[in-house]
């Protein structure tokens, strides 16, 4: 894994965050993690502490695998990541895509040990929070635990979104509703919800919904030819988010 810099000043490391990459302060994850729940002065000064900000990560590089042991979980400051995880019969298995102010590796922390591998879809970086000291923090920090138990069941929810989007909904379906969940996400985090970068590949993608790489191809086209999106190389824009609320099913 990369080697890990000095650690970072929260607010000023925050502050760099969303001048460089127009992440809104208050829409990142890692930023609710303290002001947002009240801590005293004396509580966000440990916090700080503990932050590590890594050197950047080149695309394809890996930030953990399931053979990492684990130490840490981790806060996207830039670019994007996705998660994998390898079937019984070896294929890989997409698992989720992650943006700015999201968490990485929460679901590590039952088993203490990553279930997925994770790499860096372009050029990224992230601030690790290493959990044996954010454990030690929460024994002192009631709202610290509480905002840990928020993002936990967030992501247990959107699991089990996976699993309906995969088992239940048509091609088009899933391609619409990934869409727009991508939207919402980076609308979350301050971006446009109509204009943003695909950083995943087609097949990516594809792999994700359980779809075939040509079905969802054949889909953009059609999609773009409707006039529901533009596609420029890796730029999308959504043109029509009400008709592709109604194909969500």
């Amino acid at each position: 894994m990369t080697q890990l810099g000095n650690v970072t000043p929260l607010f000023q490391d925050l502050a760099k965050v969303e001048h460089e990459h127009n992440l809104a302060c208050q829409e990142c994850s890692l930023y609710r993690l303290c002001l947002p729940l009240g801590l005293h002065n004396n509580d966000l000064i440990q916090l700080d502490k503990i932050i590590k900000r890594s050197q950047s990560y080149s695309r394809g590089q890996p930030l953990f695998s399931t053979q990492t042991p684990f130490n840490s979980i981790y806060v996207v400051r830039s670019g994007s990541f996705k998660t994998t995880v390898s079937a019984v019969d070896g294929r890989e298995q997409v698992t989720g895509f992650y943006f700015p102010g999201e968490f990485v590796g929460l679901d590590a922390i039952y088993e203490q040990a990553y279930r997925s591998n994770a790499k860096a879809l372009e050029s990224s970086s992230v601030c690790e929070l290493p959990f044996d000291m954010l454990q030690e923090l929460g024994t002192n920090m009631p709202q610290l635990q509480v905002q840990m138990m928020s993002r936990l069941s967030k992501e247990l929810s959107g699991d089990k979104s996976l699993m309906f989007l995969l088992g239940k909904k048509t091609a088009e379906e899933k391609l619409a509703t990934f869409l727009l969940s991508i939207s919402r996400r980076f609308q979350d985090r301050g971006f446009s919800a109509r204009e943003f970068q695909l950083s995943m590949s087609r097949g990516d993608i594809a792999n994700h919904l359980g779809l075939a790489v040509e079905t969802v191809s054949r889909l953009f086209s059609r999609f773009q030819d409707e006039g529901l999106i533009d596609i420029q190389n890796k730029s999308i824009s959504l043109r029509d988010t009400e008709k592709l609320k109604t194909l969500c099913g």
